[in-house]
């Protein structure tokens, strides 16, 4: 009896074990990216010509993305963007046709996902932003490019205030010096006003007994 139970779930999972490793075949309609994620906003892993075929894994309930392997590689690519073969026509993918080819829907998690296909991708690093979506990820980016802006300006309008106080300073030194030179020249020009002339300062004619003094 134990061997017959034995058989029997062999049995069973010979059964179970093609529709668990089978995959849709897909085939790209377009030169498509296929992305780290259910979004055009995270990075491109890869293009996938147009035509080629794509072996579909999952897809995502509530967004037409689905998640691929093209030549070994991992990514995900929009469902209108990939057909598939439906009783003998292909159609694009979507909603409709998962249960019908075959398709999981599945989740999507950046860390799982990434940990197990990205590791050696240079986005990687950032995965812990990436991991609360593209638009914080952007957004967060967008905030550290301000950030970094409004530095280099501070730094830009620093530079030129010194520069500014800088020649400020020698304007006002030149002021002062000029304001004493001129001060110096009045003062000289006063005391040479001020002396009484000396009667030999003038020319003397000759017999004029005034030069004799």
């Amino acid at each position: 009896m134990k061997n017959l139970f034995v058989k029997i779930a062999a049995v069973g999972l010979l059964m179970l074990a093609p529709a668990i490793a089978q995959a849709a075949e897909g085939y790209s309609t377009a030169n498509v990216n296929m992305r780290a994620g259910p979004s055009t906003r995270y990075p491109a892993v890869a293009v996938i010509p147009a035509g080629s075929s794509v072996e579909i894994r999952g897809c995502l309930s509530d967004v037409n993305w689905c998640d691929v392997e093209f030549y070994g590689g991992r990514g995900w690519v929009s469902g209108q963007y990939v057909q598939a073969l439906y009783q003998q026509r292909r159609v694009y993918v979507g909603p409709q046709y998962y249960r019908p080819l075959g398709i999981p829907m599945i989740r999507f998690s950046v860390d799982n996902y990434w940990d197990r296909y990205y590791r050696n991708r240079d986005f990687y690093r950032d995965r812990d932003r990436w991991s609360r979506g593209p638009d914080y990820y952007y957004r967060d980016r967008d905030n550290r490019d301000r950030d970094r802006n409004w530095r280099e300006r501070d730094g830009d309008r620093d530079g030129r205030d010194r520069d500014r106080d800088w020649r400020d300073d020698n304007q006002r030194d030149d002021r002062q010096r000029d304001d004493r030179q001129r001060g110096e020249r009045q003062r000289d020009d006063r005391r040479g006003d001020d002396r009484t002339p000396d009667r030999r300062d003038f020319d003397c004619r000759p017999g004029d007994p005034s030069c004799d003094e």
